[in-house]
C-alpha cells in the first residue's frame, strides 16, 4: 500500500490538488475527465475508450467491492491515471478475488487519493476537460505543470489502432446460431459480443485496420463499428470503410466512437464537447418511441447534425434518432434508405443501466429484415 506517500495532481491551467499515492507510485499524464457513475469502476478502468485519460471518480467511495476476474471489459486497465476521494480500506464482496489498489499497482496505474473530487469536478465542468499530470515522485507543481503542457492533447489524437485487437477472434452464438456479424474493433468491450451472442449472433472481431474484404470474408450478415478512444476527425480509414459498407447496403450498427465514424461517413462533422458525457445516469430520448432512457455514456466528442430535420446525404435520408435531454447533444442517427443506425451511448454497459439493451434486438431485426 502506498497511501501515505504524498502525491500531487496538476491541471494544465495550473490548478493543483494534493493527496496521497493510490495504486502505482510514479508519474502519468493524460486528459482529465470525470465519471459520475456510482457503480462499475472495474468496467470503467478496463474500458479501452478511456485510453490516455485520467479518470476522476465523483462517487466518494471507490474500491468497496474489490476486483474480480469476470467483470473486466478488456484484457487490461486502460486509464492513464485514476483519481479518487476516499478509497475503501477493505474490499468486501463474495465475487472479489483481490483489492482495487493492488490491481492498480500490479498494472502500473498511477493514481491519487484524498483529493476533493467534488471541487475538481466543478473545476472541469467550468473550464472543460484538459490535460493533467499526477505524480508521487515530484512534489514541485511548477515542474509538473511544465511537463503537463508538453503532453499531447486529445483533439487530433488517433488512438483506435493502439487499443484494437492484433488478431481476429470469434465469439460464438449462444444456442441456435441466427446471424454472423463482423465487428470492427476500435476499442470494443467484451460485453458487446456477449449481448449479441445472447441473441444467436456469432461475432467475428477484427482489427481496426481491416478492409471491406476482410469484413465480408467472415460471411457477415451485418457489420458493427465499436466504441473506442480518440478524435473521430482522425479516423479516415474507418470512415471510408463505413461508406463502403453502406454503399453495399450491408446492415450496419455503430456505438459511441462507431457512431461518430458513421456520422462522418454520412457527411456530418464532429466536435469536442466541453467536458464530455461520462456516467450511468444520462437521460436520452428515443424519438421513434418517445421513451426516455437512463443510459451509460463515455464520450468526449459528438456528431454535429441538425436535430429537427431530415438530412439528404450520399446514402439517402438520415435523421437524428436519439437526443440527450441534458444538453441536446446528438445521441443517435438513423438512415432511412440504407440499413444503418447508431447510438452515441452504451446499450452494452455491463454495470448498467440496461434501459437501452433493446438496441441489440433492433440490430437483429434489421439483419432479419434485410435477409427476408
Amino acid at each position: 500500500m502506498n497511501r501515505r506517500r504524498p502525491a500531487i495532481l496538476v491541471l494544465e491551467d495550473g490548478r493543483t490538488f494534493r493527496g496521497e499515492a493510490y495504486g502505482s507510485v510514479g508519474e502519468t499524464f493524460g486528459e482529465a475527465v470525470f465519471n459520475t457513475g456510482m457503480t462499475g469502476y472495474q468496467e470503467t478502468l478496463t474500458d479501452p475508450s478511456y485510453h490516455r485519460q485520467v479518470v476522476v471518480q465523483t462517487a466518494p467511495h471507490i474500491g468497496n467491492t474489490g476486483v474480480n476476474t469476470e467483470d473486466d471489459e478488456s484484457g487490461r486497465i486502460w486509464v492513464a491515471g485514476y483519481v479518487v476521494r476516499d478509497p475503501a480500506r477493505i474490499g468486501s464482496n463474495w465475487r472479489a478475488t483481490g483489492g482495487l489498489e493492488d490491481r492498480l499497482a500490479t498494472e502500473g496505474v498511477v493514481g491519487i487519493s484524498g483529493v476533493d473530487t467534488r471541487a475538481l469536478t466543478r473545476h472541469l465542468r467550468d473550464r472543460g476537460a484538459m490535460r493533467v499530470g499526477v505524480s508521487s515522485l515530484d512534489d514541485d507543481p511548477a515542474a509538473l505543470l511544465a511537463r503537463v503542457r508538453e503532453a499531447p492533447r486529445m483533439t487530433g489524437a488517433d488512438l483506435s489502432a493502439e487499443v484494437s485487437t492484433a488478431k481476429p477472434y470469434t465469439v460464438a452464438a449462444e444456442g441456435v446460431h441466427r446471424f454472423t456479424v463482423a465487428a470492427l474493433d476500435l476499442g470494443i468491450k467484451r460485453n458487446v459480443p456477449r449481448r449479441l451472442a445472447a441473441r444467436g449472433v456469432t461475432t467475428h472481431v477484427l482489427p481496426a485496420s481491416s478492409s471491406i474484404d476482410d469484413l465480408l470474408a467472415t460471411g457477415a450478415d451485418a457489420v458493427f463499428f465499436s466504441p473506442g478512444p480518440g478524435d473521430p476527425a482522425t479516423a479516415d480509414h474507418p470512415v471510408g470503410l463505413a461508406r463502403e459498407v453502406m454503399r453495399r447496403e450491408v446492415p450496419l450498427f455503430g456505438i459511441c466512437f462507431g457512431s461518430q465514424i458513421l456520422g462522418r461517413a454520412l457527411g456530418f462533422g464532429t466536435y469536442k464537447l466541453g467536458y464530455g458525457h461520462r456516467g450511468i445516469n444520462q437521460p436520452v430520448l428515443d424519438r421513434s418511441t418517445g421513451k426516455v432512457e437512463v443510459t451509460s455514456h463515455n464520450h468526449g466528442f459528438a456528431v454535429d447534425a441538425p436535430l429537427n430535420e431530415v438530412i439528404d446525404t450520399d446514402f439517402g435520408a438520415v435523421e437524428v434518432s436519439h437526443v440527450c435531454l441534458n444538453d441536446n447533444v446528438v445521441e443517435g442517427l438513423r438512415a432511412r434508405d440504407v440499413p444503418a443506425f447508431t447510438v452515441q451511448y452504451h446499450p452494452e454497459a455491463a454495470a448498467g443501466p440496461h434501459d437501452a439493451d433493446y438496441l441489440f434486438d433492433r440490430f437483429a431485426e434489421l439483419i432479419e429484415k434485410k435477409g427476408a
